[in-house]
């Protein structure tokens, strides 16, 4: 089995968690981390865990007037420049039905804010009958841009590899 890591980012924060993931998730299995923009429209029988990550924007998993608001308030380049998770997820197609899923975002730490790209990325992964592997996760940043708050990087350790999800 094979785990495909796949993450919308803007400011650099939910790459260095997915990064991170992965890294948890190589030492098990074979694993492949890519930028939405670059992410495959199937996912093959190869894959039997698919991980999705996204910023949250306006409590939800980005737009493209959301994405436009962050470029504004950027200092550095964006790192997903073409599309996001959202309207990746909106076309996918998979192969396999013993494919499992997790999702994660990244989130304001305070002030705590209601919604999660994650809970609609997961929302979404059901939807295309995606069973999830581990509960929605979310990384926090302080401000808008970040950086990650103090060990967070860490914390996706203790759940990067979730219960059960490569027996499946």
């Amino acid at each position: 089995m094979d785990a495909l890591v796949v993450y919308e980012s803007m400011y650099g924060n939910t790459k260095q968690i997915a990064e991170a993931v992965a890294e948890g998730l190589a030492s098990r299995v074979r694993t492949e981390v890519v930028e939405v923009g670059s992410a495959p429209a199937q996912v093959g029988p190869e894959v039997g865990l698919l991980v999705v990550g996204g910023p949250t924007h306006a409590f939800s998993m980005s737009r493209a007037s959301t994405r436009r608001s962050a470029a504004e308030q950027a200092t550095e380049p964006l790192v997903s420049l073409r599309h996001g998770v959202r309207e990746w997820l909106a076309t996918l197609r998979t192969s396999s039905a013993r494919l499992g899923s997790a999702a994660f975002d990244t989130r304001i730490a305070k002030p705590r804010m209601p919604g999660s790209a994650a809970r609609g990325i997961a929302k979404r992964l059901r939807r295309l009958d995606i069973g999830a592997v581990a509960k929605a996760q979310s990384f926090y940043v302080t401000g808008g841009q970040g950086p990650l708050v103090e060990g967070e990087l860490e914390r996706h350790r203790l759940g990067a590899t979730p219960p059960g999800a490569l027996r499946r």
